[in-house]
């Protein structure tokens, strides 16, 4: 990455563990969000290895990595990571779904056998890539972690997160029937914004207290398969993967969304995105195929300029972003 956003190779690093495809995927072969999670306090990198149903610790120097720990998941087929403070917790995609916590003790993560929680999903469902979890995420406060079950219950799980960091033994289920709740980001005002792959929108919510959530607002992004959602500066851009575009919209304090327009990228199947960590650069992955990534400028009105792109060295099936 250079200063301007523009885009180079630097280096391949293996992590000690194997990919993997849900069946069905076309442009992303987890079909989630957050199997690359960048904690920039610490300078450490997850990523997670579907095949081998293990996760890695990369210590992070500029653009070096160094693979501090390779672990066990915690269950079957992990697909994400979400984090707060010194808590990690995986996703796993199979046998049901299920969430895994650990924590962090200085550069490495401890797991914690109290804090598994079976998912409940049906593991026969098909296709799988629709009907597998997309995304752990905590809330900005950490107090709870909401889980998106995709087409497969259609429904944003919330887990309460107890002062030790566990997890509730059960989860508050919030059904939204036909909108296959995706991928999940926080605006400035605690909102959860939801991108829904079924209606191809973006949606808000308020998390009330008891993991209750209250729909605030939809808007459609014109786009076809609306899976992923990253925020820049209170501007949240949804990746439209059939249809190569990446939409963005800007929140308002009532929970509203604002259409701010929608940026073509030059790759097919617009998947995953990051933000570089002063919210000028937004960098998009393509995939289902010669994968890639393509940098955009963001501007102040949130309007993205394209900044420069580069094709995955072998990156065919590639899976997940971070940005430093």
């Amino acid at each position: 990455m250079a200063y301007d956003g523009g885009l180079h190779h630097t280096g391949t690093y293996a992590t000690g563990g194997r990919g993997g495809i849900e069946a069905g995927a076309v442009a992303d072969p987890l079909a989630s969000q957050g199997s690359l999670t960048l904690d920039r306090t610490h300078d450490l990198l997850y990523a997670v290895n579907a095949g081998s149903d293990t996760i890695t610790v990369f210590g992070v120097r500029g653009s070096r990595l160094t693979r501090l720990q390779v672990l066990g998941s915690g269950g079957a087929f992990p697909v994400g990571v979400a984090l707060h403070g010194n808590l990690v917790y995986v996703l796993n995609a199979r046998d049901g779904g299920s969430i895994q916590g650990f924590r962090r003790v200085g550069k490495n993560l401890v797991r914690v056998p109290a804090w598994h929680r079976a998912l409940g999903l049906d593991p026969a469902a098909e296709p799988e890539f629709t009907s597998s979890p997309g995304q752990a995420a905590f809330t900005p406060d950490g107090r709870r972690l909401l889980v998106t079950t995709k087409g497969n219950t259609s429904e944003i799980l919330t887990y309460d997160v107890d002062a030790l960091g566990g997890p509730s033994a059960r989860p508050v289920h919030n059904a939204e029937p036909g909108a296959v709740p995706f991928a999940v980001a926080f605006d400035r005002y605690g909102h959860a914004v939801v991108a829904e792959a079924g209606p191809n929108a973006a949606a808000t919510f308020d998390v009330r207290r008891d993991g209750r959530l209250t729909a605030l607002s939809a808007r459609s992004t014109g786009g076809q398969a609306t899976c992923w959602v990253t925020g820049v500066n209170g501007v949240f851009y949804l990746s439209n993967a059939g249809s190569a575009t990446i939409t963005a919209f800007r929140t308002r304090a009532d929970g509203s969304l604002e259409n701010l327009g929608t940026t073509s990228t030059r790759g097919g199947g617009t998947i995953d995105t990051a933000a570089s960590a002063d919210g000028r650069v937004l960098y998009a992955q393509t995939g289902g195929g010669a994968d890639g990534v393509e940098a955009f400028r963001v501007g102040r009105d949130g309007q993205l300029t394209p900044a420069g792109s580069v094709t995955v060295p072998g990156g065919a099936n590639s899976e997940g972003i971070a940005a430093y």
